[in-house]
């Protein structure tokens, strides 16, 4: 009868020491995975208007003529309105 006893007591022991050891396991890869909200370094670009329709969209890719920001060739020849 003890012999019964000390085998379920142990097989418990077990039983709990391998729980703790994978939710351990799985605190600690989700502390080394990275964040979906954490993001690099994420640099702003500044944007600007076309002079004619309104369309904002990145400086860099803006056309300059007469000091106004163009979205296209083609509104740089029509007059803003």
């Amino acid at each position: 009868m003890m012999m019964r006893l000390l085998f379920w007591l142990a097989l418990a022991v077990l039983v709990i020491f391998a729980i703790r050891s994978k939710v351990r396991a799985a605190a600690r890869a989700q502390a080394e995975a990275p964040r979906p909200n954490a993001r690099a370094e994420i640099s702003a670009e500044s944007m600007t208007s076309c002079a004619h329709c309104g369309l904002h969209f990145p400086a860099s890719e803006a056309i300059h003529a007469d000091g106004l920001d163009y979205c296209s060739p083609a509104h740089v020849r029509l007059p803003p309105p």
